[in-house]
């Protein structure tokens, strides 16, 4: 009988399907994955005088975040392909501490790499000049690609927020959530993304940011009581190797955020008084395209 290693799938589906992924693996989950993750990410921290720079000026970096986060969903990038092009981006300009000629073609080129990392179908040269209308050609950008690689040194593959959330999902889950393990995530992502486009996180390290998103999701949408949400503070700020009081002061200062760009996108005047910030307790929203970015 003839044996054949054909793959016998149907290729039209294959290439209709939005995504291919593997099962959660729990065997490349746990404490030993974490602690690995947290002694590489400060290797991709940008500089500190980088960090003060554009904290003292935040506009145009904020600016350039919020039109990748536009191109990431307009193309349907995967939720990784964002955090990852905006750290390429902050690294490099930490380097070199000025934006090119075309900093959209820049941040397109961040966009590419990262997209070419985390996808197995990336974002194509043409959809990219044709997100920036024009304003560069595929030549470019295959240019500024190479300017990236070199000034990094190749080395694209940054850790970011993304790749904590679902060992501190998993985490969460085994002391009883309270929610779903998909809506926790899906509210997470948007907190990530906004702390990504929000400069005041900017020297924030990926897992203090990925633990204080998903403890804002979790008071925003868990029906568990305070004792019970108190412990799962603990184990965040115990998995990301941080102080309590440091975890509890991110989640709030999140909070605080998306109060901002919620009322930011209903149009509302900004608040009079602090006494309002307390009272008013945010909720996460169901998708990014409800806060204004």
């Amino acid at each position: 009988m003839s044996v054949s290693l054909w793959c016998e799938e149907d290729q039209a589906q294959i290439k209709g399907s939005a995504q291919l992924r593997a099962a959660w693996d729990p065997t490349v989950s746990g404490q030993r994955v974490i602690q690995r993750l947290l002694q590489v990410e400060e290797r991709y921290m940008p500089s500190m005088l980088y960090i003060t720079l554009i904290q003292r000026d935040p506009e145009r970096r904020e600016e350039l975040a919020k039109w990748a986060l536009e191109v990431c969903c307009e193309c349907g990038c995967d939720e990784a392909v964002f955090p990852l092009s905006v750290s390429l981006l902050d690294r490099y300009l930490s380097a070199s501490l000025s934006l090119p000629v075309s900093p959209y073609c820049l941040t397109a080129a961040c966009i590419l790499i990262a997209s070419k990392l985390t996808e197995c179908e990336n974002v194509t040269a043409d959809a990219l000049c044709a997100a920036a209308e024009y304003s560069f050609l595929p030549s470019n950008l295959r240019e500024m690609e190479r300017v990236i690689l070199a000034a990094l040194r190749w080395d694209t593959a940054a850790v970011t927020p993304q790749d904590f959330l679902p060992h501190f999902l998993a985490s969460v889950e085994e002391r009883g959530g309270g929610e779903s393990d998909s809506t926790l995530r899906r509210h997470s992502d948007t907190l990530v993304a906004m702390c990504v486009c929000d400069s005041r996180f900017l020297g924030a390290p990926p897992s203090l940011v990925a633990a204080a998103s998903l403890n804002s999701a979790l008071r925003g949408l868990s029906s568990r009581g305070a004792a019970q949400l108190a412990h799962m503070s603990e184990a965040l700020a115990e998995l990301c190797h941080t102080d309590l009081t440091v975890l509890q002061c991110y989640s709030e200062m999140i909070e605080y955020a998306l109060r901002q760009r919620l009322r930011s996108g209903l149009q509302e005047g900004p608040m009079e008084k602090d006494e309002e910030v307390e009272d008013e307790r945010a909720g996460t929203p169901t998708d990014m395209r409800e806060i204004d970015f």
